[in-house]
This record gives C-alpha cells, sequence and structure tokens, in this order.
C-alpha cells in the first residue's frame, strides 16, 4: 500500500480522534505517523497490494466532517470540548446537549461526557477491594445505553457514526453484555476502519480464538495491528511477533511496536530479548511510561537489583503518580523483601487504576509473604473479578487456602488453575499434592505422573505409601538411570538420589536379587545421607555372598 495514503489515513484519525476527546486513539495515530517510512510505497507480507488500492474497504467509509473551519466556526462545540479536555464531563455534557444535531463530534462528545462523568464515579468508590458499587450507577448505564440506542433508531446519520458504535460497544461491556459490545465495536470498523479506539478495544474483549470466527475484518492495513494484539490476547505468540516485526519494516524504530514486541518475548520467556528491546525503547523515549511496569516485572524475575533501583528513581521522577512508576517502585521494594512497603505501592497503583488485573495479584503475592493471607485472598478475588483468565490469581487463591488447611478449596482453585494452563507441571503438581493431603491416592498418583519427570520421586514416594513396592520400584529405577542426564534441567536433589538407591537396595534384597541389592548399597556408600542405614544391609549380603552352596543330590552320592 501507498506510504502516502497510510500517511492521510493516520493524519485522520488524530483529526478525528483529537476532536472527540480520544486521546489515547490521537497520541497512538501521531506516534505511527512519526515513525513511518519516507518512502512512496511499501510492500510487505501484511499490507494490500497495489492492484487492491482502488478496493481497500470491503464497505465504503464514512467521512467525518473536517473538523477545521465547521468546528471552529461554532463556539458551543469549542466550549463544551474545553470543558470536556478539563474533565469537568457532567459540565460538558450539560453544555453539549442542545449540540447533538449540529456536527457529528458534538454528539460524540456529548454522549461520551456522559459516560465518562459515570465511569469516573464508579472508578472512584472501587479504590478498596470492599467497595461497592451503589445500584444507580448500574442502572445510569443502562439508561445511557438505551438514550443512545434510541439516537441510532431516530438518526440515520448517527447510526452510521463509527465513533457513537465505539461508544455504544463500552457502554455494553460495563453493563458484561461482550458478546453484545464485540458486535457493536465490529461494526464500528465495519462502518469506519479508521476508528483505532474500536480496533484497540476489541482487542481487550477477545479473550479466546473461537470469538474470531465470525468476524469478517475490513481489508484495511490497520486490521494487522488489531490480529498482532488479539493473538497476543489470545497468546498465539509466535504469530503475534510475526506480524510486529513485519510492520516494523514500515514504522521504523517504532516505540510502540517495539513494547509490543517486548510484551510477547516476555510471554514467550525469551526474557532477555524482551529486556533488549525495553532497552532500545527507553534509549529513544527515555519519558515513556508506557509498559515500564512489564519491564520492572522482568528486572524483578532477572533479580536485577540494580537496574531496577535505577528505574524505580527514573520513573518516580517523571511521574510518581502513574500506575507503571507505583508497580515499580513495588516490585523494587519486593526485591528487598520488603513485603509491606511493597503492598503499599501495589495499593496505591489501584487508586490509580482499579481494574489493574496484575496489581491486584501481585499485591497478593505480597500480603502471602506477610502471611496476611485474608487480604490476600481479597487480592486475588479482585484479580479475578478484572478476569477471569488470570490463572496466577486463581493459585493465589489455592495457596492460601492450604496455609488455612482446607484443601477442598484449594482442590477447586488448582482445578480452575489447571483447566487454563493443562500442561504446566507446577500446577498439575500442586493438584496432586492437593490429592495427596485428602488421601485421595489414586488421583494423586495419577497427577504426578502426568506431570512428568520432574515429580518421579513424588510419585515413588507415593507408592510407597500405598504399599506398591513393585511400581515405587520401576519409577526409583527410572529415576535413578537419567538422573545425570536430566539434573540440571529439573534441578534434581542429590538427597532424592541417595533415597532412591538406598530404597533399591533394600526392594532388591527383599526379592532375592542379592547383585543388584549389593550394587545399589555399594552405591548407596558414597551418600552421607543413607552410608549408616545401609551398613547392616551390606553386612548381610557379605554373608550370603560367602555362604558355601548346598551340595546337589548327586553330589552327596
Amino acid at each position: 500500500m501507498k506510504i502516502e495514503q497510510i500517511r492521510n489515513d493516520l493524519f485522520d484519525i488524530y483529526r478525528q480522534s483529537n476532536a472527540r476527546g480520544l486521546n489515547q486513539s490521537a497520541k497512538w495515530a501521531a506516534e505511527m505517523s512519526r515513525s513511518i517510512k519516507n518512502q512512496k510505497q511499501v510492500k510487505t507480507k501484511c499490507f494490500l497490494s497495489i492492484n487492491d488500492l482502488n478496493n481497500t474497504f470491503e464497505q465504503p467509509m464514512e467521512q467525518s466532517p473536517i473538523v477545521d473551519n465547521q468546528l471552529i466556526n461554532d463556539p458551543g462545540y469549542l466550549f463544551a470540548k474545553s470543558v470536556f479536555d478539563c474533565e469537568e464531563y457532567k459540565r460538558a455534557a450539560f453544555l453539549s446537549q442542545n449540540l447533538i444535531d449540529s456536527s457529528a463530534e458534538s454528539r460524540f462528545i456529548h454522549f461520551y461526557s456522559e459516560y465518562l462523568a459515570i465511569e469516573k464515579e464508579r472508578q472512584d468508590r472501587m479504590i478498596e477491594p470492599i467497595s461497592v458499587v451503589p445500584n444507580y450507577l448500574h442502572r445510569s448505564f443502562i439508561e445511557l445505553k438505551n438514550h443512545i440506542e434510541k439516537l441510532f433508531q431516530q438518526n440515520d446519520v448517527a447510526s452510521k457514526d463509527g465513533y457513537m458504535h465505539y461508544l455504544h460497544g463500552i457502554v455494553l461491556l460495563k453493563l458484561g453484555l461482550n458478546k453484545e459490545a464485540l458486535d457493536a465495536l465490529f461494526k464500528s470498523v465495519r462502518i469506519n476502519p479508521l476508528c483505532w479506539c474500536s480496533w484497540h478495544q476489541m482487542t481487550q474483549v477477545i479473550v479466546v480464538e473461537s470469538q474470531m470466527s465470525n468476524l469478517v475484518l475490513p481489508d484495511h492495513w490497520i486490521k494487522y495491528f488489531f490480529l498482532a494484539a488479539v493473538y497476543l490476547e489470545i497468546k498465539s505468540y509466535e504469530e503475534s511477533l510475526y506480524i510486529y516485526q513485519d510492520l516494523l519494516k514500515t514504522f521504523e524504530d517504532n516505540a510502540y511496536i517495539r513494547t509490543q514486541m517486548a510484551i510477547v518475548n516476555n510471554n514467550l520467556k525469551n526474557f532477555d530479548e524482551a529486556i533488549k528491546l525495553f532497552a532500545i525503547v527507553r534509549s529513544s523515549e527515555p519519558y515513556k511510561l508506557d509498559a515500564m511496569d512489564i519491564y520492572s516485572n522482568l528486572l524483578y524475575c532477572k533479580e536485577s537489583r540494580t537496574e531496577l533501583s535505577s528505574l524505580a528513581h527514573i520513573l518516580n521522577k517523571i511521574d510518581p503518580y502513574r500506575v507503571e512508576t507505583c508497580v515499580c517502585i513495588a516490585n523494587f521494594y519486593s526485591l528487598r523483601r520488603q513485603h509491606a512497603k511493597s503492598a503499599v505501592y501495589f495499593s496505591r497503583a489501584l487508586r490509580l487504576n482499579p481494574k489493574y488485573l496484575s496489581a491486584w495479584t501481585l499485591m497478593g503475592h505480597e500480603y502471602i509473604e506477610l502471611k496476611n493471607i485474608n487480604a490476600a485472598i481479597l487480592a486475588y478475588r479482585s484479580a479475578i473479578k478484572c478476569n477471569e483468565q488470570d490463572y496466577r490469581a486463581w493459585y493465589g487463591l489455592g495457596e492460601a487456602y492450604e496455609f488455612f488447611k482446607m484443601p477442598t478449596y484449594s482442590l477447586y482453585y488448582y482445578s480452575k488453575v489447571l483447566f487454563l494452563k493443562p500442561n504446566d507441571t507446577r500446577f498439575i503438581w500442586a493438584l496432586g499434592e492437593t490429592y495427596e493431603k485428602m488421601s485421595r491416592y489414586e488421583e494423586a498418583a495419577n497427577c504426578y505422573a502426568r506431570a512428568g519427570f520432574s515429580s518421579l520421586i513424588k510419585l515413588a514416594n507415593l507408592y510407597e505409601r500405598m504399599n506398591e513396592e513393585h511400581k515405587a520400584a520401576v519409577i526409583y529405577n527410572e529415576f535413578v538411570t537419567n538422573f545425570e542426564a536430566k539434573k540440571s534441567q529439573y534441578n534434581l536433589k542429590i538427597s532424592d538420589l541417595a533415597n532412591a538407591y538406598k530404597y533399591l537396595a533394600h526392594y532388591f534384597h527383599r526379592n532375592k536379587r542379592y547383585k543388584e541389592s549389593y550394587a545399589a548399597a555399594q552405591i548407596c556408600m558414597y551418600f552421607d545421607e543413607c552410608r549408616d542405614d545401609i551398613k547392616e544391609l551390606l553386612m548381610t549380603l557379605d554373608g550370603v555372598f560367602k555362604m558355601p552352596a548346598k551340595p546337589s543330590a548327586t553330589q552327596k552320592n
């Protein structure tokens, strides 16, 4: 697709978004435009070919009024927009109520102000996890939804405004009507593919691949940003990374794309590459705070104390009241084992954004460290309320109820985790341990067997408790045979190897396999853990090997 067309589209996105107070969307368009390649056309696997230029969209895009002259000459719009920019949303809604028919921008400002006024009050009441949002706020969202839908029926121009359908979609989301919201957002981009706000919001709604099955997206270059973000959300990380790498060929040195690539690499456990990408972003835009909380999580996991300390100090100087800053400082204190201070900063982050999923989960971890289990449970439940797909919060609840010695509850939460992460051996192991505590040994054995080599010792120990000595011996034998090859991969313990040989020595002796018993016992002598216990068995085996064989009947004759 021609670079000039992409540049013009980005200018339109900026202009339309800015006129409607959609600042994040306008910022994104400006950032993309600044980094675009300075050439006439681009040929990548993502974008349309030159032959498709005349058929860019599957449906024609509705053109919004030009902001320049028409709106500048509308003092009512200018005043309402100025009040809106000062975050006086109720006042802006009142001032623009008679301007609904004057322009698309004025109409949007009126309804968006009403939405933000309700949302601001709702968020103010969600600061604490035990807070209750009043019913009248829920009713306010219902009334706003009905008002917008009535407008669509009565005003043909409004029903063909992509930005109004975006607003309809986010109101539906507040009411928990996710399917209807996705339909509204999809209709928004079908009407106007330049509604970046709708594309972005759809990435927050789509959490499983099946939700994509009925979406026939407009054939427009902007959809590749959407697809990359959706693949990231549904955990198709390789596909997401491929698209972002391709987009970087057109939008060179773009901080947004590099940040998204860093997040993908983080999810792929490519921590060094993710840190490298974040470092590049910071060198080009040292005052950019977006996703710096994720960067701080990476530094925390790598235990890079100096780098994390430096990042926390820099972010605190730039803006101490940003969510990313609070999370970064919280991670810094957590790495220093100052868990009480860490919990305070996670709490500050949640005052700024009560729906910040990661902060709820991480604050729960800090409360676990402080042995404040009730507070941890509240934090984990708040995380799940934000996103039921957060396996870490489900796992945290399982651990919390283990502390209270309530394995039935732990079993429920670990089962939830395993549904979300069916192949993660950590959670299979945790479920197995819970079954074992409940004396449900068969289920526990199935879990340990499913967890693979890392849980062989647990499985062998369990078979011992079940008096299944032959099964235990088979598992122990597999463990000692593969110990050297697997010890670095699974961080295996020498003490487990010693106990495995000790068990095999006694098992072989009980089954009169004396040579194998003697060999295992000799190896046990190398381990301090079992040397004293095995000496008596070795003396017994020495007696067996020294005892003369009984003469046969022919020898007696």
